[in-house]
């Protein structure tokens, strides 16, 4: 115990004195030194780590949520700046390769599938909201192309500049471009709207603060249709310095049975967590009978020699694909 409490004080001393750096800076533009401040801060954050972010002294609290929205605004402006860079293309699509982090967003969205279909089976979604997709909707577009072709994606964003953005990419893309659909909107003022998606994906910066986390689940709770699937990204251990960290049991509050936690232990920087909105007659007896389910299975990351087969297997189906190149 005491080598872990050791570890914990040495990991906060040394993201304390990266906060304090960021802070510093006059801009957080993508430029050399943002960019090695910010890689050197995730570096920081990956590895496994004792620490409960929770539990952390009130000061080492607000640090972290004053570095949160540090992060949230380095990651706006370094979006903004490669959505306007692939914009110059003529086909954007062809290029996003060249966002330095667009790997993490291919492997993220691949992980939500596949936990989408092992958690929530016979789920075929025709209609998928993307609440806070950005001026750059990786997700939406990688899984529009390699995950659910046959569905219809809407992408909410409260920013109309985010939105006009993400539209350029997809501009020469047919297919894509009829099956994206992009919308100004806070999703506290969608109501009705939100009962005809079969799945719901809630960006990690979708507020940021716990109890604002809440509030936006609460609200898809009392909207979303019975049976739909909720998708959201959390984070776990170290990586809680760098996004919010979502509560399981928030969830279930907010009217949703929470079939599964997944905390990655690889580049993928955030948790996944998979529920589904329960009807009132079952939100009742939930409700009369705490936890019905039992504990919400903790799904473990897959041993390396699965991975190395995953990985293979994923290069072999890349160098038979010659389709989008997202």
């Amino acid at each position: 115990m005491e080598a872990q409490n050791v570890e914990v004080a040495a990991l906060v001393q040394k993201i304390a004195a990266l906060h304090a750096d960021i802070a510093k800076l006059p801009s957080l533009s993508p430029s050399p030194v943002v960019d090695a401040l910010f890689t050197n801060l995730v570096m920081a954050c990956v590895p496994p780590s004792p620490v409960d972010v929770t539990k952390l002294s009130p000061d080492a609290q607000r640090m972290r949520e004053e570095l949160i929205r540090l992060c949230s605004d380095a990651e706006g402006h370094l979006e903004v700046h490669y959505a306007d860079m692939l914009a110059a293309f003529d086909n954007p699509l062809d290029h996003l390769g060249r966002f330095p982090y667009f790997s993490n967003y291919i492997n993220l969205s691949k992980l939500e599938y596949d936990l989408l279909v092992r958690y929530v089976p016979g789920l075929a979604p025709s209609r998928i909201a993307f609440v806070g997709s950005g001026p750059l909707p990786f997700s939406s577009l990688v899984l529009a192309a390699r995950h659910l072709p046959n569905a219809l994606f809407d992408n909410y964003d409260r920013c109309g500049a985010a939105n006009d953005r993400a539209r350029k990419l997809v501009r020469a893309d047919e297919g894509l471009r009829k099956r994206m659909s992009f919308h100004t909107a806070d999703v506290a003022n969608l109501t009705d709207d939100l009962r005809k998606y079969d799945v719901v994906f809630l960006a990690a910066l979708v507020g940021m603060a716990a109890e604002d986390k809440a509030k936006v689940v609460a609200h898809l709770g009392r909207h979303m249709a019975d049976g739909a699937a909720l998708v959201v990204r959390s984070a776990h251990g170290a990586r809680g310095f760098l996004y919010p960290i979502v509560d399981p049991e928030d969830i279930r509050r907010g009217g949703f049975d929470v079939l599964a936690v997944y905390h990655p232990d690889d580049e993928v920087i955030n948790s996944v967590i998979i529920a589904r909105k329960i009807g009132a007659h079952a939100k009742g007896l939930q409700n009369g009978h705490a936890h019905a389910r039992g504990a919400v299975p903790i799904v473990s990351p897959p041993c390396k020699c699965c991975k190395m087969e995953a990985n293979a297997l994923q290069k072999r189906e890349e160098m038979a694909t010659t389709e989008l190149s997202i």
